[in-house]
């Protein structure tokens, strides 16, 4: 069993909110900062495909504790596609399987990039890091084995069009975390009878940050004494939550896995109702615990999600 690493003394705790360029994964990304920022405890809240551009949330330190409630929220995209051909990745980078004439109206496609809204699950792509026992579906196609078809369950919450210029076109749209739009797209060219594929995808927001948060790549290893400042700290990184402040008592029996009692007085410390998620802060203000207000003995108590104290 290998040893665990130290904390290096430039760890950073909190997220960085980064605008991921076209061309690398985002494992690449993550590691060029892992080893050029000795930043070794870090994580991402959603991968963005190789050609996919965009906001690409970076955890650090104890900031990888929040993937649950950062991975699993809404993203919202802009893209383009090409009508008219088909691909095994079903994106431009992919091999071509067909071409097609394209004998549809600029009105045809808004009607059937508005589809969009009324999807509620669609079919995981073949090259995809979704896997099948232990095994990314990528690595089965590329091996050239039999890929299962997986159906997944979306919501998609706004879809727009921006621009048709037959054969291309350009959408907005917002959707739940893990949805593909490459298989959006594919499905929009098998109704329309031509195929169709991903040309680009920037993504706009990953709730609750978007690119006015975000930083380039570059700018970011070729800086890296300001790294620490383009970090936002752990307290800030859930800005819809609540957060507590709590006293020294009430901190060391949060530590000591309590459960503190719901205030049903709004504007109270410790004030919610059942369901609400909150963070709450020490007595000096750092980040202490993630809670949700649940039962307990039939009482409503802030019960605790994640400890966000101690050392790596």
């Amino acid at each position: 069993m290998g040893r665990k690493r130290k904390r290096s003394k430039e760890q950073c705790d909190g997220v960085l909110v980064l605008n991921k360029p076209s061309g690398p994964t985002s494992a690449d990304c993550l590691n060029d900062i892992k080893h050029q920022l000795k930043q070794y405890k870090i994580g991402h809240a959603g991968t963005l495909d190789p050609l996919a551009s965009g906001v690409l949330l970076v955890m650090l330190g104890h900031g990888t504790k929040l993937g649950p409630y950062l991975t699993g929220a809404t993203k919202t995209y802009t893209g383009t596609f090409r009508l008219g051909m088909t691909t095994d990745t079903l994106d431009i980078q992919g091999e071509t399987v067909s071409e097609s004439e394209v004998n549809v109206t600029a009105e045809d496609v808004e009607r059937e990039i508005l589809y969009w809204k009324e999807l509620t699950e669609q079919e995981v792509p073949a090259y995809s890091a979704a896997k099948h026992k232990g095994k990314p579906l990528y690595a089965l196609a590329r091996a050239g084995e039999d890929v299962p078809v997986k159906i997944k369950p979306i919501v998609i919450s706004h879809v727009e069009m921006l621009d048709v210029r037959l054969p291309e076109a350009s959408f907005r749209v917002s959707c739940s975390a893990g949805t593909y739009i490459r298989s959006l797209v594919h499905s929009l060219g098998k109704r329309m009878g031509c195929g169709a594929v991903l040309t680009s995808l920037n993504r706009e927001e990953s709730e609750p940050f978007g690119l006015d948060k975000a930083y380039e790549l570059a700018d970011v290893l070729e800086h890296p004494e300001s790294f620490p400042d383009k970090v936002i700290p752990l307290r800030d990184t859930l800005p819809h939550w609540p957060r507590f402040q709590l006293t020294e008592p009430l901190s060391g029996l949060v530590m000591n896995g309590t459960w503190l009692p719901v205030n049903d007085e709004p504007g109270e410390m410790l004030a919610g109702e059942l369901g609400d998620q909150a963070m709450l802060l020490d007595h000096e203000g750092k980040p202490l615990a993630l809670v949700e207000a649940k039962l307990q003995d039939n009482k409503p108590k802030w019960s605790i999600l994640r400890g966000l104290w101690g050392q790596d």
